[in-house]
Formats: C-alpha cells, sequence, structure tokens
C-alpha cells in the first residue's frame, strides 16, 4: 500500500492511498468459495455449482462489498501508519485506477487539535450532592396520584387544580380569530398550560359563564395573525370539573406492576427509580460543569471548522425535529444559530477524548455492564433488552462511547479543584432558567 498525506489547511488533510488490485482480487475470490459451497441454485447440486455461475449470479454484490470494507481497512491502516488524530468522517473519493489496476482514493479529512498537556488539576469545578429523602418519595408518590386522577363535574366556580373545559375567539385589527365558531380546549386551573393572562380569569368562572377579556400577545406568540397583537378575547366556561384522587391503596400499587401491593415494597420501587433519576442527573450536570472548564481553558485553541459546521447541522435538524412533534409543523432553524453552542460541544468531545489518549483511560467492562444492567432494569424485561444491546453493534457502541465519556468526566473530576454544593432533590430536578 503506498500512502501521501497533504496538508491542506490547518486542520485538514488529504491522504492518497493506492492498492494493489490483487488484495481486492484475493478477498473476492475467497468469499466466492465460501458462497459456492453453501449456495443452493436450480439445477445445480449444493456445492456443486460451477464458478462461473456463482461469478455471475454473487460477483457484483460481492465485488461492491469487499470494495468498500478494503477502503475503509485501507484507510484506518493509513491514519495508523502517519500517527494521525481523525476529528469527524472523513470525506473518502474513488480515483481513476492507476497502473495494473491499482485501486486508488482519497482521504479528506480534519485533524484532532494540539491541545498540549491537559492537567486536570488546575481546573476549579463545582460538584453538586444531593441525596432521596422521605419527603421526596412522597412527593413522586403525590405526582403518580396526579397522573392517575379522575374528573368529576361539579356546578360550582372553578378553582385551583379544576380541569376546565373552555371555548375562546379572539378579535384583533377588526379580524375574527377564528373567523367561525370558536377553538375548544381544556387546562387545569393553575397549570400555566394555557395563556395566563387568560387562564387567571378562569377563577370563579363555572359552566355557561362567559367573560370578555383585552389581551396583549407576545410578538413571538404562536398564532401569526395575534403575535405582537392586542386583542379582544371571549372565554366560555363549557365545564368544570373536580379532580379526584386515588389511595395509595393495595389496587394503586398493584396497577404500577407491585404484584404484592405493599405499600412499603412500592415505596422501596419509588426510591431505586429516584435513585436512579439522581444519579443521571448528577451525572449530567458534573459532564457539563467540566466540560464548561475545559473549554474555557482552552479557548484560544484553533478547532476543526468543518466538524463544528456539521455539528451545527445537527443541532437545528434536532431543533426542527423536536419543534414539529410540539406541534410546528414549519418550523425551521439556520445552522448559523448553533455554532456557538457547536463549538462548545465539539471542544468538549475532543477534550475529553484528547485526556483519555494522553493518560491511556480504557474502557472499564465493569462499568459498562453495571450501565446495561441499570438501563435494562427499567424495563419490564430486563433480559430482553440486555440482549438487544448485545446483538446490536450501533447500540453497544453508542453505549461504550456513552460509558467511556463518563469514565473520563468522573477521572478528571476526582483531580480537579472540585467545591461540593448539597443540593435537594428538587432543586437538583429542577430546569435551568
Amino acid at each position: 500500500m503506498q500512502v501521501s498525506l497533504e496538508n491542506t489547511a490547518n486542520l485538514e488533510r488529504r491522504l492518497t492511498v493506492s492498492l494493489p488490485a490483487e488484495r481486492l482480487d484475493g478477498v473476492v475470490g475467497k468469499r466466492l468459495q465460501e458462497i459456492a459451497r453453501t449456495a443452493n441454485i436450480k439445477g445445480f447440486r449444493r456445492g456443486k455449482v460451477p464458478s462461473k455461475v456463482i461469478e455471475q449470479r454473487f460477483g457484483p454484490q460481492v465485488r461492491n462489498e469487499a470494495y468498500g470494507e478494503l477502503i475503509r481497512e485501507s484507510f484506518g491502516e493509513a491514519v495508523r501508519q502517519q500517527k494521525l488524530q481523525i476529528a469527524g468522517n472523513p470525506d473518502i473519493q474513488a480515483e481513476p485506477a492507476g497502473e495494473g489496476g491499482d485501486i486508488r482514493f482519497t482521504a479528506t479529512f480534519e485533524v484532532v487539535p494540539e491541545f498540549g498537556a491537559i492537567d486536570p488539576s488546575q481546573l476549579k469545578i463545582v460538584r453538586a450532592t444531593a441525596a432521596i429523602s422521605d419527603a421526596d418519595i412522597d412527593g413522586m408518590i403525590e405526582t403518580l396520584r396526579q397522573q392517575r386522577r379522575s374528573w368529576d363535574e361539579v356546578p360550582r366556580g372553578a378553582e385551583p387544580g379544576d380541569l376546565v373545559t373552555v371555548e375562546t375567539f379572539a378579535v384583533a385589527n377588526g379580524q375574527r380569530l377564528p373567523a367561525e365558531g370558536a377553538d375548544k380546549g381544556a387546562t387545569v386551573l393553575g397549570s400555566n398550560v394555557m395563556f395566563p393572562a387568560l387562564e387567571s380569569q378562569l377563577a370563579g368562572m363555572k359552566a355557561g359563564d362567559e367573560r370578555e377579556v383585552d389581551v396583549d400577545f407576545p410578538a413571538n406568540w404562536r398564532v401569526a395573525e395575534l403575535a405582537g397583537q392586542s386583542a379582544k378575547v371571549t372565554l366560555k366556561v363549557t365545564k368544570v370539573s373536580a379532580p379526584n384522587l386515588p389511595e395509595v391503596d393495595e389496587a394503586f400499587v398493584k396497577s404500577f406492576g407491585i404484584k404484592s401491593g405493599k405499600v412499603d415494597q412500592f415505596r422501596q420501587e419509588v426510591r431505586a427509580n429516584l435513585e436512579r433519576e439522581l444519579k443521571g442527573n448528577l451525572m449530567q450536570r458534573l459532564r457539563a460543569e467540566v466540560a464548561e472548564k475545559l473549554v474555557a481553558a482552552h479557548a484560544g485553541v484553533e478547532l476543526p471548522p468543518r466538524l463544528i459546521q456539521a455539528e451545527a447541522r445537527q443541532m437545528a435538524a434536532n431543533a426542527e425535529q423536536q419543534a414539529r412533534q410540539q406541534g410546528q409543523a414549519n418550523a425551521k432553524f439556520d445552522a448559523e444559530q448553533f455554532l456557538g453552542a457547536a463549538r462548545n460541544r465539539v471542544a468538549a468531545g475532543l477534550l475529553v477524548g484528547e485526556v483519555a489518549r494522553q493518560n491511556d483511560l480504557k474502557l472499564d467492562g465493569k462499568r459498562l455492564n453495571e450501565t446495561l444492567q441499570l438501563i435494562a432494569s427499567t424495563y419490564e424485561d430486563p433480559q430482553q433488552v440486555i440482549e438487544l444491546y448485545r446483538n446490536d453493534p450501533n447500540l453497544m457502541s453508542s453505549l461504550r462511547g456513552r460509558v467511556m465519556e463518563e469514565q473520563v468526566i468522573d477521572w478528571i473530576a476526582e483531580r480537579a479543584d472540585a467545591t461540593e454544593q448539597a443540593l435537594s432533590f428538587s432543586e437538583l430536578m429542577r430546569p435551568a432558567a
């Protein structure tokens, strides 16, 4: 194999690789021989199919597959030979065959920048701690009761916690929205699911009551005709329902899969679930804290621009998908607005990888297995989930990457100048403002 390396930009490289055609022919020939031993083709006995028939039937597919694998393998060989650290995926292009039919291709890619020696002891980080209390378990059980509540229609005025069914229409700049009829919906009073200026007006209203309200809608309101406009909104309550919460009894406990129906066992299960949630959130916070300090400490290092742009495009695509899932069918996001966040994410990923490389950190098989067991334990059939992961290379690769990243984050945090911040469970789980 012949390899030449060219620097096309500060962090961009181009490899040109040439391989003798015999290398591909050898692989193809071997695979066709294997197929010939087991091929079941009408008119021939198994294992007795002529090589010419095998070549005609399977040759093109086998050659294409072998060609792709050979390119990937030889690219990996060339990268190791040149002692390169790749950042992102290469752009590989086939080139015209060389003398003697040699296989030739070029691979353009970016490399990891030089960060220098990374010293975790120079990082000042805040490490959050928290524990599950009985009050947290009580709070979660109350949440589960709320999720299982039923509703009883009542003739009185609406109170906080009631489910209010309402019809609305608005008039802005002489235009009625909707043009005919009314929009129908429902909200739990106090949930702030409805626009606050409207929801607050529902208190005390009972079925059949109607009220007109002056409302100033924000510029980013989801209804384009009302965005940034002042409008008169008519509210008509059609039904008020009071919540009916289930008792925490044997039937309630059994509904969550606890066959014994015992409340004590139910509380243990709730605690275990909260402990898993706590562990995941603590790692998420620690990951963000370490990444922020690492990135800040190496802010002057040039990063691979194509890798940043690819990350920004992916973030924009994710934002669009999330918006569409929330009902914004025509949501569009420009990748440019994600460039800053993408740069930080790329920098953090490269730095964590560099820490692992500099300190020869290896994946902990025990931790990998524990994480897989933890994931599986949240499902009804844990063993089925474990088998699913073990039989899916993509799932296992993703899991290995996650566990390795967490290992490196913990390794850095253990050596950093860390200050502990004790939080309650509710404080830890509260979304950032």
